[in-house]
């Protein structure tokens, strides 16, 4: 199989069903930010050596694959036919026990902290505002365009992606900045 299939060339894509849309739209739009946030996540998995970290955000970016496609597919039917791409209560309540376990391990926050720290949490607090674009994306879409759960999903990600980024600063010694 080719790479280039070149039907794309004249400024469209297909979503799943075969709906031709142009690459503009906001269906696309949307997704596209999920799939520049997994390639966000996929940066700082170059960086972090710590291998807890690296599998958490190998999870999430199996998890940002399966969003994503749930996203390209309007008619709400893939789960029938892809059952790994599934987002549920399930991953959301994952992604909640990992800021509790993360959270137990940072002081507590009394201000404000400036992004930055380690290559891994700079890039991780960089992920979060990815993610928050994402959201906004795909909820601008409509909430009868898109499952609720995939906005709890981002939502529950960027509160994550904060926590990531200040243990991986921890776990480097690299202080935060206070504003």
């Amino acid at each position: 199989m080719k790479i280039y299939t070149k039907t794309g060339d004249a400024g469209e894509t297909s979503l799943f069903g075969k709906i031709r849309v142009s690459k503009a739209d906001a269906r696309v739009d949307a997704y596209g930010e999920v799939d520049e946030l997994n390639t966000c996540l996929g940066v700082v998995r170059s960086l972090v050596v710590d291998l807890d970290l690296s599998q958490l955000l190998e999870t999430i970016q199996r998890d940002l694959f399966a969003l994503g496609a749930r996203l390209a597919d309007p008619s709400s039917k893939i789960a029938d036919r892809v059952s790994k791409a599934v987002i549920t209560n399930v991953h959301v309540e994952r992604l909640e026990q990992q800021i509790d376990r993360l959270e137990m391990e940072v002081p507590a926050l009394t201000r404000f902290i400036l992004p930055g720290g380690s290559q891994a949490g700079a890039m991780l607090h960089l992920a979060r505002t990815v993610c928050r674009r994402a959201e906004r994306r795909v909820i601008g879409l409509g909430a009868e365009a898109v499952e609720p759960i995939l906005v709890v999903y981002l939502n529950r990600l960027s509160d994550l992606l904060f926590v990531m980024a200040r243990t991986a600063n921890h776990r480097a010694a690299a202080p935060e900045l206070e504003w």
